[in-house]
């Protein structure tokens, strides 16, 4: 058996990564993609070593053969010159080296390809003399999809122009790896190839050949798929990003996920109990009148703030003059930390967003003397009762930890606060989620009205399920503060899927509130789970997370790792925290039944 390589292409889309290189000599963690390949295939035992490499090159195909010869790589290699691939597509490179078809069985592959070994493996021990290796459809993927019947044969190659995303349910993506039997080459691919090219012409795609071969009744040629063994195709910046946090050693890659802050669904396989929403909430009718008005609302401008303040009244059930409505809750956060003057007493550990925007000399930072990070209303009118503080941050329930202040306590809080002189945060991103709800809110215009030092924050993300729309509110009577901070931000800072959302919030808010009971009593159940795992100490928690201290043999930073890079679940590594003190800990999300059952299998297995 043999290999053959297709890297003639120019590579345009990675800029200048490509300027004086092919992109197979693009580097992803210090390896470029034709060493680890070329490596990779040096492995291959299929029952013996490949007879040799064919590699057809095209563009700065000299250097790539002077850097071949660097490699130290065993097989032999051999080449094959595109002189015109500037104006000829990868159809006319395989055309070129279709006399080695027709020698012996053969492997081919792109150059712009990255994967793990096991992708390899799948294809060259299947028995099956032809296949093509083909993925479930996912959102980031690009190129020719095919649609299989139950016995694994290609029903319809099918090419961006004829794409449905109606149908994507039912289609596999091309990897772009492929074996064909000497025999296939010879009956099938080689006279159509050359039939196809001197037809119609050479600026086409050798896939285009197999979508012909594929409507044959004995097309001789089968899908394989793929069982969630990793793969990329490298066609731009993004993708080289992308698999960068791939295809990296196991702390590498845990740094890359965190540094990403979210957009995992380029990551289909990930799991991630590290993001915080509500697992019930919006059911499939909410979403249903979301996608029925995607094209108009994608196509006209938001309203404006006093619009959307309005909205969020109407939401909250709180006058419009209370209420700034912000593209998620950090964009007010950042206005709010930037307004405030003298020092900010916060409670650590805590959500940061907030700390991090001030200077340390300006936080009076309180660290509870209890194991489990809990506190109370008194303890902290007792330790602030005569610190030099403007402005007290609460954020109730508490990230990480998950305590919780009763309804009655925190309005304690507001008097003393009043009396003392201090403006009082309140964010209650996670108070839906406590026992008691819907009654433990303070955003009612009474509440409001009579502390007028009261700041309420509440991101409508976590709770209502809604991330990507990026919605959070500011509430405070103080009428004066919300008219600056209303002018703080740009004029269309939501948008309209945002805006729509929350006018039709209104007709689903008994689901949110079933959605909430359901959660609540996941939660339990989820906790009974985590505390039955050896190396777990659970916290108790009134919000949609558990902060779990994690005892030998494991740190939290290996489990994390672990659990990553064997299970593609992604947790929240909590050591690194203030206030921790070395202590390993953890945050998990509280997810549905399924998902939940998924990390505790994983954690039993561990």
């Amino acid at each position: 058996m043999q290999a053959i390589i297709l890297a003639a292409g120019m590579g345009k889309r990675l800029g200048d990564l490509t300027q004086n290189n092919t992109k197979c000599m693009v580097k992803i963690n210090g390896v470029t993609l034709i060493e680890r390949l070329l490596h990779q295939l040096e492995e291959i035992r299929t029952p013996e070593a490949l007879s040799r490499i064919i590699i057809v090159t095209g563009y700065e195909g000299q250097k790539l053969k002077e850097y071949i010869a660097t490699l130290g790589i065993k097989c032999p290699i051999e080449y094959v010159d595109n002189p015109i691939y500037a104006s000829t597509n990868n159809i006319y490179s395989l055309y070129l080296a279709k006399d080695y078809l027709l020698e012996e069985d053969s492997l081919l592959f792109e150059s712009d390809l990255i994967f793990e070994d096991s992708v390899i493996d799948r294809i060259v021990q299947n028995p099956y003399p032809s296949l093509a290796l083909v993925d479930k459809f996912e959102s980031w993927m690009d190129g020719t999809v095919v649609t299989l019947d139950d016995e694994d044969n290609i029903k319809r190659f099918i090419s961006g122009s004829k794409f449905a995303y109606e149908n994507t349910e039912s289609y596999y993506k091309t990897v772009n790896i492929y074996k064909f039997s000497r025999e296939f080459s010879s009956t099938h691919y080689v006279p159509f190839l050359a039939a196809y090219s001197k037809a119609l012409g050479n600026n086409e795609y050798y896939e285009q050949v197999l979508r012909v071969i594929a409507l044959l009744d004995r097309p001789e040629i089968k899908a394989l798929r793929l069982n969630g063994e990793a793969w990329y195709e490298i066609d731009d910046v993004q993708d080289l990003d992308i698999a960068e946090s791939m295809f990296c050693k196991p702390e590498e890659k845990l740094k890359k996920m965190e540094g990403r802050y979210g957009g995992y669904w380029r990551y289909p396989r990930i799991l991630d109990f590290c993001y915080l929403v509500n697992p019930y909430f919006p059911n499939s009718r909410l979403m249903s009148e979301l996608k029925a008005n995607f094209d108009k609302l994608v196509r006209d401008y938001p309203s404006g703030m006093r619009v959307n303040s309005l909205l969020a009244g109407k939401y909250f059930g709180i006058k419009q003059d209370y209420v700034c409505v912000g593209n998620g809750a950090a964009e007010l956060i950042k206005g709010l930390m930037e307004s405030i003057e003298g020092k900010l007493g916060v409670i650590l550990p805590t959500f940061e967003e907030y700390p991090n925007r001030l200077t340390k000399d300006r936080l009076v930072c309180y660290e509870t003397a209890e194991q489990d990070f809990a506190y109370s209303a008194d303890q902290l009118m007792d330790y602030f009762n005569n610190k030099d503080i403007s402005t007290l941050l609460v954020v109730n329930p508490d990230n990480p930890s998950g305590n919780f202040i009763s309804k009655a306590d925190v309005l304690r809080l507001c008097v003393w606060s009043r009396n003392k002189g201090i403006h009082l945060i309140i964010d209650e991103s996670f108070v839906d989620f406590s026992e008691g709800t819907p009654n433990n809110t303070l955003l009612s215009n009474e509440i409001l009205e009579s502390y007028p030092h009261l700041i309420v924050v509440k991101s409508i993300s976590k709770s209502y399920g809604v991330p990507g729309l990026r919605l959070g509110i500011m509430a405070s009577g103080d009428k004066d503060f919300i008219t600056w901070l209303k002018k703080d931000v740009a004029i269309w800072n939501i948008n309209s899927l945002g805006e729509f959302y929350m006018q039709i919030f209104g007709k689903y808010e008994k689901n949110y509130q079933q959605a909430c009971v359901q959660f609540m009593k996941e939660r339990e159940r989820f906790m009974k789970e985590l505390t039955a795992i050896p190396f777990l100490r659970v916290l108790p928690s009134q919000a949609n997370y558990f902060l779990c201290e994690v005892l030998p043999p494991y740190t939290s930073r290996q489990l994390t790792e672990l659990l990553l890079e064997k299970f593609d679940i992604l947790i929240k590594d909590c050591s690194g925290k203030n206030a921790m003190k070395g202590r390993n800990f953890i945050r998990i999300a509280v997810r549905d039944e399924r998902d939940n059952n998924v990390l505790v299998a994983a954690m039993k297995q561990l």
